[in-house]
């Protein structure tokens, strides 16, 4: 009967009608207690045909890829007694094989094995993508299915929608902030009116997703600025918006240190400041601008860590020392080193004027290395003496342990 089974399991995978097969019933030995079952599809890998096994413990699943005929010696194993005997696995007592004509059953493979099949409980063959396909926030056709014409002028995305291949990380990259920031947004008091500015905005990438996401899919009132020092990308981001139509997002020549950001209207007060990749200390003056404007929400995305570094390297030459002096000797540990504390401090710092700080990755570091956003969000318990005097404190060991004179952003701070 075991032969039948996997006979069937052949012709379904020759006649294209193959879904899926459930083992279950797992009678196991001692070396292995938790498996529940194996669930197997097929899927097309570098365009060869695979069955995929997910092992599901009882707390974890695994997941492994074999050719089919590998596969089909696999399956041979767990619904084999002797074989999995000898092999000390165990093995499953029921086994399914679901197609889009029929499904069979095997059980009782311990005692007196039985087989038999019905009619299909399923009629649509699963996807052989490897990959899932996962509904991204921002899609890349709009409500009529047209391409979207931010997308296409930013080279994202062809006429037709399609994502082109040198442009995947950074679509990725853009969902992944936009996910990001839906929850942190969602949890303001503001949302139904929201002022954002977004300080060195460079050619728009993720200004232009976030603003499409909260007007288009939140359907928020958002009003929207862009700060950006280079006029060549200010006029194309300019150009762009007007060309999809996104009447308040608007982009302004200047620097971070240099703009002034409108404070004084309640209408016009900036109710979120996001800062993405603007370089080392940059990035302290698009987190004090959030501070004056007294944002609810503060999101950067730091890179370049100069500064710190520069004053941990002098500390170096004045041979100070402390217990990670032998760390901080490798360069590109010094490197890292220096990222950590001076994000850190920044969030001490954020923390002294009244923000609740968390360090989160902002998409895996196999598609950028600038991967950390830190956020910050306005609490009124942090404006509480106590913990301002606290954290400041923190602050102020840190310095002192590291042999920093100062970090820019505490001199933006506490002048």
């Amino acid at each position: 009967m075991i032969y039948q089974f996997i006979e069937k399991i052949k012709e379904s995978l020759e006649n294209d009608n193959f879904i899926k097969i459930t083992l279950s019933n797992f009678i196991f030995n001692q070396e292995d207690t938790t498996l529940k079952k194996i669930l197997i599809r097929k899927t097309i890998i570098k365009r060869e045909e695979n069955l995929t096994f997910v092992y599901r413990h009882k707390t974890k699943d695994i997941t492994k890829n074999y050719l089919i005929v590998e596969g089909i010696k696999e399956i041979i194993t767990f619904i084999t007694k002797e074989n999995a005997t000898q092999n000390q696995k165990g093995f499953f007592n029921q086994a399914i094989l679901f197609t889009t004509d029929f499904d069979v059953h095997i059980k009782n493979i311990n005692k007196k094995p039985s087989i038999h099949s019905q009619k299909p409980t399923q009629k649509q063959a699963l996807s052989t993508s490897h990959d899932k396909q996962k509904k991204r926030a921002i899609q890349t056709k709009d409500q009529k299915g047209n391409s979207k014409k931010y997308l296409q002028a930013l080279k994202i995305t062809d006429n037709t929608g399609k994502v082109y291949a040198n442009a995947q990380d950074k679509y990725k990259q853009i969902n992944q902030y936009i996910e990001i920031l839906s929850v942190l947004l969602k949890q303001l008091p503001s949302q139904k009116s929201l002022q954002i500015t977004d300080m060195g905005a460079g050619k728009g990438y993720l200004t232009f997703a976030l603003y499409d996401y909260l007007k288009n899919n939140l359907k928020l009132k958002v009003s929207t600025v862009g700060v950006e020092f280079r006029k060549d990308l200010v006029n194309l981001c300019n150009q762009i918006a007007e060309k999809s139509s996104f009447e308040n997002l608007s982009f302004v020549e200047g620097t971070i240190e240099e703009y002034q950001i409108k404070q004084t209207q309640e209408e016009e007060k900036t109710h979120v400041l996001i800062a993405l990749h603007a370089c080392d200390t940059a990035t302290d003056d698009a987190i004090f601008k959030g501070i004056e404007a007294d944002a609810e929400l503060i999101v950067v995305a730091p890179c370049c860590h100069k500064q710190i570094r520069r004053e941990i390297e002098k500390k170096e030459n004045n041979k100070i020392q402390n217990q990670l002096s032998p760390l901080t000797s490798y360069g590109i540990f010094l490197e890292r080193q220096a990222e950590m504390l001076t994000d850190t401090m920044r969030c001490l710092l954020l923390n002294y004027c009244g923000y609740h700080t968390k360090a989160v990755e902002f998409i895996s570091d196999a598609h950028t290395p600038k991967n950390v956003l830190l956020i910050a969000t306005k609490k009124e318990s942090f404006l509480e003496e106590n913990i301002k005097i606290k954290k400041l404190e923190e602050f102020e060991n840190l310095k002192s342990f590291f042999g920093i004179e100062t970090h820019y952003l505490e001199k933006l701070i506490l002048k």
